[in-house]
């Protein structure tokens, strides 16, 4: 079982799509966090979820069988490979986090994927470029799982 959380690091002001931000990984094996490391591992949230998603659907729909995603403006990184059985192995570094269904990963990214929206998206004074990325992301992630 995979779980994943975003978040957005206090005391930037208003909402920005370049706002920094964190990703944490955990499964059975270990977990992977961007914060606490030196160099700096934070990265621009709102475009590394947006990365992640687009490079994750490729994996579901099927024309993948392997992603590989690096955060934007950070070495955080991690792997997933989808197996024949279609279990899919997350690691970063070639640790091995944990397994999970496509199933459970779907909604261990989806879930969060919408959670760190609510604050960002739905917000009328926001309007960057990264807003309409963000929002089309996460409808076309949810739309290939579905």
């Amino acid at each position: 079982m995979i779980k994943i959380i975003f978040s957005v690091r206090s005391g930037q002001g208003e909402p920005s799509g370049f706002d920094l931000g964190d990703i944490i990984c955990e499964g059975e094996n270990g977990t992977a966090r961007s914060s606490g490391h030196t160099p700096d591992q934070g990265m621009m949230i709102y475009l590394s979820v947006t990365l992640l998603l687009d490079s994750l659907r490729l994996l579901f729909s099927g024309e993948e069988r392997r992603a590989s995603f690096t955060g934007a403006d950070t070495s955080f990184r991690l792997d997933f490979r989808r197996d024949k059985r279609g279990i899919i192995w997350v690691s970063t570094r070639d640790e091995l986090l944990g397994k999970s269904s496509l199933d459970e990963l779907a909604h261990a990214v989806l879930r969060p994927a919408l959670e760190l929206a609510d604050g960002y998206t739905s917000d009328p004074s926001v309007r960057d470029s990264v807003r309409s990325d963000y929002i089309s992301a996460v409808q076309d992630f949810g739309a290939t799982i579905l």
